[in-house]
């Protein structure tokens, strides 16, 4: 073998994969708390009594849980402009990682409502709780709870899953490593670096989400 190890584009780039690891987090981060919102509101439509609202639900969770994210992104990105909405590269990242996190939250988030038993809330209801309060204090925050390193796993699979997003010319971290590969044909170790460098985010997403964890859903002390 003939190749020569060099390393020095890698650290030499090392401002502009900076800039894109920025990025990943930025967009993973948006991306992460709109899925949640919008996973939570799917969730109540899929649990509703209304069979209308629950067959769109159940249509659009079996929808984004059954192409890939892929190809929901080069349809944000290149099908909306047909219908006259165009969006940025980091904008149609975003949408469409939104929506992929939303239909896979609104499942996990169901799993720890349905695991509420009804006697809680009728208790709930027995204090004299508004439904507001049930429905924050006795639903939602220990089903989430109980959900949360499911939540957190999904979360981290979506952050590793943005680097796909560099194909619609969105400025995270995997783009800036292509551009960075096309420069100087360093492919063995700017990709190796590009592993290295999602492993050290991913255990950063991990530990940040597990110190919110431990900050707004532990239980408090005796």
């Amino acid at each position: 073998m003939n190749y020569t190890f060099d390393f020095a584009p890698v650290f030499a780039a090392w401002p502009t994969l900076l800039e894109g690891m920025i990025g990943t987090l930025r967009m993973s981060s948006l991306s992460m708390v709109f899925g949640l919102s919008l996973g939570i509101f799917f969730m109540m439509m899929r649990l509703s009594k209304l069979p209308t609202l629950r067959t769109i639900a159940i249509g659009y969770i079996e929808l984004i849980r059954n192409t890939p994210i892929l190809v929901q992104v080069f349809f944000v990105f290149f099908g909306m402009p047909a219908i006259g909405i165009r969006l940025s590269g980091e904008q149609a990242a975003i949408l469409a990682m939104t929506l992929n996190c939303a239909a896979y939250a609104a499942e996990i988030v169901r799993g720890g409502v349905q695991s509420i038993r009804p006697g809680q809330i009728e208790a709930g209801r027995a204090l004299g709780m508004h439904t507001a309060d049930i429905y924050r204090f006795i639903v939602f925050r220990p089903a989430i709870r109980a959900v949360y390193p499911a939540l957190c796993s999904q979360f981290i699979l979506m952050m590793l899953n943005s680097s796909l997003v560099s194909s619609v010319s969105a400025e995270e971290l995997t783009y800036f490593a292509q551009t960075l590969d096309a420069q100087t044909f360093r492919s063995f170790e700017i990709y190796l670096a590009l592993g290295v460098i999602y492993l050290l985010l991913s255990q950063f997403v991990s530990v940040t989400l597990g110190m919110i964890g431990r900050v707004y859903f532990s239980y408090p002390a005796k």
